[in-house]
């Protein structure tokens, strides 16, 4: 099968190069931010409103050096936001840290009236991570703070500043929620692509299969039937006497006879098939996700003629793949498939960690069900570094 996964995968079209492609791209290696991460639109967004607001203070000697530590550990916080974002408890103790410290840079400097802006930046960055009711409960909780810090200072008609910018938070976590929606769409929809490509190249595998065997059914019972009906006749004519001696009798018994040879060849060439192209459909299938990268290995003898089989295959490690994104931090996802007697063996193993204590949800009894209805059976264990392994050997 090796010369067929240097052909070119299924493309999507609603991309700038084939889905299948991507792979070995750096968003397969590891979960740590990179320069051209931290450096997107909206992250430059918020470090020049941070910038805003620290020239609107204004650089007097005695203003004091308190308020420079507020914002640096301000600032420091939504910097370090790419690197916790994957762990909900600090990221959420990180946002609330930092609406304190925008409340008293409100208390700090209430005459520059600008340190207000940081917690609609605050309520925008929450609507990224949070459901809508926490988002507002989050909205009230720093608006009732707001209110009572510029009370304190003695701001007058301070509930006018709460409302003014209290409706700049809403516009901003709205904004910030449609777009969230808007990439969990395209990250489905780029799911859903690639479940259909990676379909697609099976059925379309199982459909030259099917074509080539038809032909050679064809080719065996109808051009090897009246080749043999020819060969017959010319050996009937070779044992006439008047006949015999003809060389054009012996010329056409040899080339029928090596014409039924050729013929049984092809025949036998059409029907030894190299089964389904499990390895572009896996490729595809693990083509949108950021991690883990997939790190395939199918020997060369463990070839799938039967789409359900196949089908079978290539759910489990989806599930695989969905189960290493959601509920681990491993890059890596390995999946070997051989041929063990007259069963075929896949394991799969990823190299992140998990609890010591194992919980098999849906994803998993999904997998036992699947390979079950195949007449398979699944084991489920964890490495020594506690990574997930899955063991499944189904008769083929």
């Amino acid at each position: 099968m090796a010369g067929r996964h240097d052909q070119d995968l299924p493309e999507v079209t609603t991309c700038r190069r084939p889905i299948a492609h991507r792979t070995r791209t750096s968003e397969h290696r590891s979960m740590r931010p990179t320069l051209r991460e931290f450096f997107e639109p909206l992250n430059i967004a918020g470090l020049i409103t941070i910038a805003a607001v620290t020239l609107s203070f204004g650089f007097e000697a005695d203003g004091g050096v308190l308020r420079w530590w507020l914002l640096g550990g301000f600032a420091g916080l939504f910097i370090a936001y790419d690197w916790i974002k994957g762990h909900a408890v600090l990221r959420d103790a990180a946002l609330c840290v930092q609406a304190a410290l925008a409340l008293w840079l409100v208390y700090l400097e209430p005459r520059a009236g600008t340190a207000p802006v940081l917690l609609v930046m605050l309520v925008a960055h929450a609507a990224m991570c949070w459901r809508p009711a926490v988002v507002l409960a989050f909205g009230v909780a720093i608006n009732v703070g707001l209110y009572l810090t510029l009370d304190a200072v003695g701001v007058r008609r301070q509930w006018l500043m709460v409302v003014i910018y209290a409706s700049f938070q809403a516009f901003s976590a709205l904004v910030a929620y449609y777009a969230r929606n808007a990439e969990r769409t395209r990250d489905a929809l780029a799911l859903v692509n690639a479940d259909l490509l990676a379909t697609r190249a099976l059925l379309a595998d199982s459909a030259r299969d099917a074509e080539r065997l038809r032909v050679a059914r064809e080719l065996h019972d109808v051009a090897g039937h009246k080749l043999t009906a020819m060969k017959l006749n010319l050996r009937a004519l070779a044992g006439d006497p008047a006949l015999a001696e003809r060389s054009e009798v012996r010329i056409a018994q040899q080339l029928s006879s090596e014409l039924l040879d050729d013929i049984r060849s092809v025949v036998q060439a059409l029907r030894d098939t190299r089964g389904l192209d499990l390895h572009t459909a896996l490729r595809a299938l693990a083509a949108p996700l950021p991690r883990p990268a997939l790190a395939l290995d199918i020997a060369a003898d463990a070839t799938v003629t039967d789409p359900a089989l196949a089908e079978t295959l290539l759910r489990v490690v989806q599930e695989a793949l969905t189960n290493t994104a959601r509920h681990t931090d491993a890059d890596t996802l390995h999946v070997r498939l051989a041929r063990e007697g007259e069963a075929l063996l896949l394991r799969i193993e990823d190299n992140g960690q998990r609890a010591a204590r194992l919980r098999e949800g849906n994803g998993l009894s999904g997998m036992r069900e699947r390979i079950a209805a195949a007449h398979g059976r699944l084991d489920i264990d964890l490495t020594p570094h506690g990574a997930l392994r899955l063991t499944a050997r189904i008769p083929a």
